[in-house]
């Protein structure tokens, strides 16, 4: 529903839910993936026509100037636990609400950056959770694009998860005599049959040519491996 009431946003502050600010085609798909999750949102943003576009669609939805204290204030921001700042297209307006919520101290924030220098910016006034949506999934359809993967996930500290598919020669051979750990440095952790679901694997689990697999370890022994299919 459509609501400007401070005590709207107190009541969805105090139900642990998730404020997201901004609501472009990041902030909104975000804000809306939230609710189908069964998470509440606040939604925010400064344009009128935004904001109704997502009447009935999020828990709350308000229109309000956040580069304003007590804008944010009046909204219970400084009660929430999780803030996302998916504010893209203004600069001044991502580093100014974003300063403000770091002040508070209690919400843990995510913000979008669009830039290198953004995200700099935004990482030297104390964001722990730096987004960049556009630099991320680039990253990740060049590491699909170079090899025989069918999914990648990068997590820190240059670790990977990659589904593949099991190279040919570990074709109808158990996991536990493959030696693939041993000589590749990575580990399949999950199988998928033919029409099946995904399921751990085990020293005894058996890879055919048709199986699905997923395969974690240092980013580039994982891409390397991927690529013997």
């Amino acid at each position: 529903m459509f609501s400007s009431k401070p005590t709207d946003a107190d009541a969805v502050a105090a139900a642990d839910s998730v404020a997201v600010i901004g609501l472009g085609r990041f902030g909104g798909a975000l804000a809306l993936e939230l609710e189908e999750a069964g998470t509440e949102v606040l939604g925010i943003d400064d344009d009128e026509d935004v904001v109704q576009s997502y009447n009935g669609r999020l828990t709350h939805v308000v229109r309000a100037d956040t580069t304003k204290e007590e804008a944010l204030r009046q909204l219970s921001l400084p009660d929430f636990d999780r803030v996302v700042v998916g504010i893209g297209s203004d600069l001044e307006a991502s580093i100014l609400t974003t300063s403000i919520l770091l002040r508070f101290e209690r919400p843990t924030i995510w913000a979008k950056a669009i830039s290198e220098p953004h995200a700099q910016i935004l990482s030297q006034l104390g964001v722990e959770r730096v987004i960049r949506p556009e630099h991320d999934m680039g990253k990740r359809v060049a590491h699909l694009v170079r090899g025989a993967m069918l999914d990648y996930v990068e997590f820190e500290d240059n670790f990977a998860m990659v589904k593949t598919r099991p190279p040919r020669q570990y074709w109808d051979r158990d996991l536990g005599t493959s030696g693939i750990r041993a000589r590749h440095g990575v580990t399949v952790v999950a199988v998928k049959r033919r029409g099946g679901t995904w399921d751990y694997t085990t020293a005894s689990t058996t890879l055919y040519d048709d199986d699905e697999i997923i395969v974690a370890g240092p980013t580039a022994k994982a891409e390397l491996f991927s690529s013997l299919v």
